[in-house]
């Protein structure tokens, strides 16, 4: 059997409606020694119909269904026990890549840098119709990554890619952590060697009222807490990491309807000020 230099791993609930898109990303790579692990968290819609469809194209495509379980770090870890690549990529289920090349061009950084643990990208925002909002930078050094980490995820998961042997030394992700348990996930990576973001944008990054950031709002904040205290030692500033997420928590308690109206501007707000 042959053994694939990338896992694509995707953590997929009820987005039937956009997954395919994400495959379809996947599918147009320039690179193409990978294999894509689905793993469904027991979604009621017809997600596992349109991923059995495009497994009859692709025979490098896996699907695994579970319980439902409702922590993304448990499905994600369900999908890295089976991985078998070197490298691993992350695609969320509602998002997809827009170069083609992003794969090759990771690859081949992370070979020719044994000092890099992993690597993500710029990105840019698309609404539920695929509408650009707008383009997101981030932090490009690992001094300059380091220097932001506790206030938000310094690497958006699904322009990433990262070495499993280095994740598999920690576990890779925290179950315990009911939300944002990427962003401690990169922290961690970040004690094991170097990271970067590459100057451009290799993601299409999905924004609606209906994704998991805005759905799970107080639960982020919660785990927000937990992940700065947890890595306070390693980062720097802890004080104003945990004022920023003080101001969180209170926009968190907002009615829905105010919430939906302020969420993208704030979001975007974040973006730029910890980019």
């Amino acid at each position: 059997m042959h053994t694939p230099r990338v896992t694509v791993l995707t953590a997929a609930w009820t987005r039937a409606q956009y997954i395919g898109k994400g495959i379809q990303s996947v599918i147009d790579q320039t690179f193409q020694d990978w294999e894509l692990i689905i793993v469904d968290d027991g979604s009621p819609d017809n997600t596992a119909q349109v991923v059995k469809e495009w497994q009859k194209k692709d025979a490098r495509i896996k699907y695994i269904r579970l319980e439902h379980v409702g922590r993304i770090a448990v499905v994600s870890n369900a999908g890295l026990k089976e991985a078998k690549g070197e490298y691993v990529a992350i695609l969320d289920d509602d998002d997809h890549w827009i170069d083609p090349k992003k794969m090759e061009k990771q690859v081949a950084f992370l070979d020719a840098h044994k000092d890099y643990v992993g690597c993500g990208s710029f990105f840019v925002i698309v609404d539920k119709d695929d509408n650009e909002g707008s383009r997101v930078t981030k932090p490009q050094t690992d001094d300059a990554i380091r220097k932001v980490a506790l206030y938000a995820n310094p690497i958006a998961n699904s322009t990433s890619i990262f070495r499993r042997s280095v994740a598999a030394q920690f576990g890779y992700y925290d179950e315990s952590l009911r939300q944002f348990a990427d962003w401690d996930f990169w922290l961690k990576m970040g004690k094991y060697g170097k990271l970067c973001n590459m100057p451009e944008y290799f993601l299409a990054y999905r924004m609606w009222d209906k994704g998991s950031s805005f759905m799970n709002q107080r639960q982020n904040v919660d785990a927000a807490f937990v992940i700065i205290r947890r890595h306070k030692d390693e980062y720097p500033g802890y004080f104003f990491a945990y004022l920023s997420t003080t101001v969180y928590w209170l926009y968190a308690r907002l009615p829905v309807y105010v919430r939906k109206r302020l969420n993208a501007f704030l979001s975007r707000l974040k973006k730029a000020l910890f980019s």
